[in-house]
Formats: structure tokens, sequence, C-alpha cells
């Protein structure tokens, strides 16, 4: 059967192997989202055009959105997905109010909550973007997935980050040269 480039990185020491399963395991089960240090929230209002979210968000360089309530409370998220999805494939109007194309009550997560449990409603739920509120319901940041797996490839840099750049080649160099 043939190994995984992660199963060959592995194949002189097993031992290092379980402890580094462990220690990841471990790191991902006992942190908090608010250790990732996720991207501040970035809004606009339910009354905001399609346009103006996208253009937000290509200024901004981020994936997704949050529509906000007349309170300030997230309604919506809006998503590269959105965009994809309901804008382009359908030839949406741009100057459509966003808060008729958002994907609208997100499930919502705080700063508190485990990385376990938001990869988990992630993966659940196939979200890419999480919003993340305060007590009071306001937002105050949104989880990506791309955040996630930087955290976890951080826990383990020199099994990850040293891998051939593809499958079928080997790295020369612990450093992957």
């Amino acid at each position: 059967m043939d190994e995984s480039e992660f199963d060959e990185a592995y194949e002189d020491d097993p031992e290092a192997r379980a402890i580094d399963e462990r220690r990841l395991g471990g790191a991902i089960l006992g942190a908090a989202i608010e250790e990732l240090e996720p991207q501040t929230a970035v809004s606009v209002p339910r009354s905001a055009s399609v346009k103006d979210a996208i253009e937000l968000m290509q200024d901004r360089g981020i994936g997704a959105v949050l529509v906000l309530d007349d309170d300030g409370h997230v309604e919506g998220i809006f998503t590269e997905r959105d965009v994809l999805r309901r804008v382009a494939l359908a030839r949406t109007e741009p100057t459509r109010p966003v808060a008729e194309l958002m994907t609208p009550s997100p499930e919502c997560l705080g700063l508190q909550d485990g990385v376990a449990f938001a990869l988990n409603r992630m993966v659940v739920g196939g979200f890419r973007h999480v919003p993340i509120v305060d007590d009071a319901g306001a937002p105050v940041a949104v989880l990506s997935l791309r955040e996630v797996v930087s955290f976890i490839v951080s826990l383990l840099p020199s099994r990850v980050l040293n891998l051939p750049p593809e499958p079928g080649l080997e790295a020369r160099s612990t450093d992957g040269g």
C-alpha cells in the first residue's frame, strides 16, 4: 500500500508521530477562537448594494462581509460563494440590496468558543466563514477556515511546511531543498 508524504515524513520515528499527534489534538481541543486572532469583522448595512459589498470585499482582501440589521446585530453573511452562485451565475443586478442575496441567519460563535468546536461547525455546516460575536451579539470578527488551517499548520510547521511541493517528489533536505 502506498504511503502519503505525511506518513513518509514519520517513517523513521513512529514515536515522534504519536507525540506530535497527541500535541496537535490537545492544542486544537484546548484553544479558544480568540487565540487565533481572527480578522476584525467587516460589515455593511442590509440596504447596501451587492456592488458595494463586493467592492468592500475586494478592497479589504476578504472573503466575506457581515450584513447587519438596524440594531447592529448580524442578520446575514455575504461571501465569495454568494457572489458566484447568487450574483455571477444568476446574472443578478449589482444594484440590488445585499440583504436579498446574503446567507441569512448565519451560525455565530463567541471568542471563548473552542477552535475544535468552530472547526466542527464549519465542516458539518459547509461554512468557510463564521461570524464571531460578543456577549451582546455585536459582531467582533469573522473566523475563516484559512485561519483555522494556519493555526493547525503552526502547531507542526516542520512536518507540514517541509513536505515536497509535489506528492511524487522527495525533499532532499529538511528545509525542503
